[in-house]
């Protein structure tokens, strides 16, 4: 047992190092790779993500389903894995997650710098809402919105969910 505790470790430690090297590559500033490296290491020991982000306005499961049920404009997105995302999604939420981002923030520019975006993932463990967060401000988007609690949150207030691709 200890053997695979060491070894799970270990390759915790280098995905840890190689995601750094994925963000350095894509020219991300240092800053960004650092609390990109942060946010996975506090995912990664199931440690709740910060109550709030500079920059960054939070917004409740309740709001986000009144701007729903008012037609409100904003980009909604599912910042989580692909299999995740078929699985289950808030409607009207397209995929973008960090970890397709870091290696090609081109895939960013279909959203203008202005418009509202309110992003997701999997909870106050899950690291990716956040993480999309920080680069998006990185690349110059300002009005950014994070729903911190969630699909579990989304599901648990019985609110509808789709399945499959968009």
């Amino acid at each position: 047992m200890l053997r695979i505790t060491i070894v799970a470790a270990g390759v915790i430690a280098l995905l840890v190092a190689f995601g750094g090297v994925v963000l350095a590559q894509a020219g991300w500033p240092d800053a960004i790779v650092k609390k990109i490296d942060e946010l996975k290491i506090l995912s990664r020991d199931k440690k709740d993500m910060a109550e709030s982000m500079p920059g960054i306005k939070k917004i409740t499961g309740e709001e986000l389903k009144a701007w729903k049920d008012q037609s409100k404009r904003f980009v909604l997105l599912d910042n989580r894995v692909a299999t995740d995302y078929d699985k289950e999604h808030i409607p009207g939420a397209l995929r973008l997650a960090p970890d397709d981002l870091m290696p090609n923030p081109k895939l960013a520019d279909r959203f203008s710098k202005d418009d509202v975006i309110v992003n997701y993932c999997n909870g106050v463990k899950c690291w990716r809402s956040s993480g999309a967060m920080v680069l998006l401000q990185s690349l110059g988007f300002k009005n950014l919105y994070w729903y911190r609690d969630g699909i579990p949150d989304w599901v648990k207030k019985d609110y509808p969910t789709v399945e499959g691709k968009k």
